[in-house]
């Protein structure tokens, strides 16, 4: 009875230990894939533009799917990428170039970002509207909660314009960024 009492504690001591090296997986907390400090345009970003001055270029504009956007006089170009302070240097600089206005003084605002996506384990999975300081926890709480299966641990984060998901240990402060996708997987036990 002695050797079997031996052989479960042994067992019980080696099961803790891998559960113990399990849960400190190399999971980030969400710091490294913090939200950049200047906000990048993307397709769905709904944006106001005002040239001062001219009132038939400025207006409400949306970026296309394709990331390109098409304004009053301008060609369509793309602003994928571009910070609004980088769209108003653009604007401003095809302006010139068309000799339409001589020294143009173009402003840029989102007024609308494009949406973020949340899936898997969650009672209302789906499309959402963006909003500042948006965490994953947030997130989760907008698709009203986890299941009863759900991982309440860890999300699989897709950041826009990525093509692999990040497994990301689910803390109040993981950030979330306009087009991200969360998924929220199962859990094992």
């Amino acid at each position: 009875m002695k050797t079997w009492t031996r052989i479960r504690i042994i067992c019980l001591a080696a099961a803790t230990a891998a559960a113990a090296g399990c849960s400190n997986t190399h999971l980030p907390d969400g710091p490294p894939l913090a939200a950049t400090s200047a906000y990048t345009l993307g397709p769905g970003d709904r944006l106001r533009v005002t040239t001062f001055g001219f009132k038939d270029l400025s207006g409400e504009y949306e970026v296309a799917t394709d990331g390109t956007i098409s304004l009053s006089l301008i060609e369509p170009f793309s602003v994928r990428g571009m910070t609004p302070a980088e769209l108003e240097k653009e604007i401003a600089g095809r302006l010139l170039a068309a000799n339409m206005v001589r020294k143009p003084q173009v402003s840029c605002e989102v007024l609308k970002y494009r949406p973020y996506y949340i899936l898997g384990e969650v009672r209302k999975p789906g499309q959402y509207p963006f909003s500042n300081g948006l965490t994953a926890l947030k997130a989760v709480a907008t698709a009203e909660g986890f299941t009863y299966r759900a991982n309440a641990k860890t999300v699989y984060i897709t950041r826009d314009n990525a093509s692999t998901e990040t497994p990301v240990r689910l803390t109040a402060s993981t950030p979330i960024n306009p087009g991200d996708t969360i998924r929220v997987g199962e859990r094992y036990f």
